[in-house]
């Protein structure tokens, strides 16, 4: 005849083995993340060392009816630090007032790391904000390191 058997587990010690499995798994883990290389770590260090851009202050002009705007880009190694029109006079801003405020939310997006394509165009300046952006455009084709 078979003999029954009975064996009897405390929970304590269920707990410790639970735990320490538990502990064991995280430690696997960890290693696993601290010594696998990462892709998207790589990636990251190659963009830091390539520079978008020439540093300094690069300008164009925009025509707006018979006057011309002279229009300063400042940039870093890898971003637009400021955006200026130069030299604009009281009469350009009394004629188009929608100038200077345009200006300002465009150089706020770029500082902010939006791309100049991406700006976002107000309904009530659409057409200023376009001569604008593309006035900015023509100053960073100046700035860019390698032009495609």
């Amino acid at each position: 005849m078979a003999k029954t058997k009975i064996v009897v587990i405390q929970m304590k010690e269920l707990i410790y083995t639970a735990i320490f499995a538990g502990l064991g798994i995280l430690l696997i883990v960890l290693l696993i993340i601290m010594f696998v290389p990462s892709g998207s770590k790589k990636e990251k260090t190659g963009s830091d060392t390539a520079s978008i851009y020439t540093p300094g202050v690069y300008t164009s002009q925009i025509e707006l009816g018979d006057t011309t705007l002279h229009l300063e880009v400042a940039v870093d190694a890898d971003q637009i630090k400021s955006v200026a029109l130069v030299n604009m006079e009281e009469s350009v801003t009394t004629m188009y007032p929608l100038v200077k405020p345009s200006l300002e939310s465009i150089e706020k997006e770029l500082i902010a790391g939006t791309s100049l394509d991406d700006i976002p165009l107000s309904e009530k300046s659409k057409y200023t904000e376009s001569l604008l952006i593309e006035g900015i455009r023509t100053a960073l084709e100046k700035a860019v390191v390698n032009p495609v």
